[in-house]
């Protein structure tokens, strides 16, 4: 899928620990992803909170490549500098954000490859789309938010057309597009869980709203 396999997830290490900037390199080509949404007034804020993260966590490694070799180290250091004011600060509130978005977006990617649909309307993706919203962004997001994106549900793509669009244009079998994002869900999937289980850990994980 010349979208979203353009640029290869190196595979998690047995440790977990997942290095900054080959994670950063491959997640800087996501971003478009919601342009295939349709809807900007929806979409492009996500689209743009999701690359405005991948600078600030860029610019934290690019201060120390050495320190800031991991995604573990990044927690661990700000966790020391910033005291208690951590980790509502820096990369780790970046990654906070960044890794809800991608989650809504494999969550969504995922709920499509397992072919789960409105029977009635089997070529719409808003079961999809409603899904992923409230496994991965609702309870974040404030009443104003929530009505936004509730509504945006109903001037989403057809599934055809989204799957065109991360074909980028070319006509490909529907069956060839759902193995290409099982790919990409394969390589994506245990590293953004092995970041969910980081925040866990360090109790880094904030509930607030947007």
């Amino acid at each position: 899928m010349a979208l979203l396999l353009e640029h290869e997830f190196k595979p998690l290490p047995a440790d977990k620990q997942i290095e900054t900037l080959p994670f950063l390199e491959a997640v800087a080509h996501l971003p478009p992803f919601f342009d295939c949404l349709g809807t900007p007034i929806v979409y492009s804020p996500v689209k743009a909170d999701l690359s405005g993260n991948i600078k600030k966590i860029r610019a934290v490694y690019d201060s120390n490549p050495t320190k800031f070799k991991t995604l573990q180290n990044i927690l661990e250091v700000e966790k020391e500098i910033h005291g208690s004011a951590w980790p509502k600060i820096g990369a780790t509130l970046a990654l906070m954000w960044l890794k809800r978005g991608l989650k809504f977006m494999l969550v969504l990617l995922q709920s499509i490859s397992d072919g789960e649909r409105d029977e009635e309307h089997p070529n719409l993706i808003r079961v999809n789309a409603m899904k992923a919203y409230e496994i991965a962004l609702k309870k974040y997001h404030g009443w104003m938010l929530q009505k936004l994106f509730t509504g945006s549900i109903y001037a989403l793509p057809y599934k055809s057309d989204l799957l065109k669009a991360l074909e980028k244009g070319k006509e490909v079998k529907e069956e060839e597009s759902i193995e290409k994002i099982h790919q990409f869900l394969s390589r994506v999937t245990p590293i953004l869980d092995a970041i969910y289980e980081m925040y866990t850990k360090m109790n880094a994980e904030l509930s607030y709203k947007a």
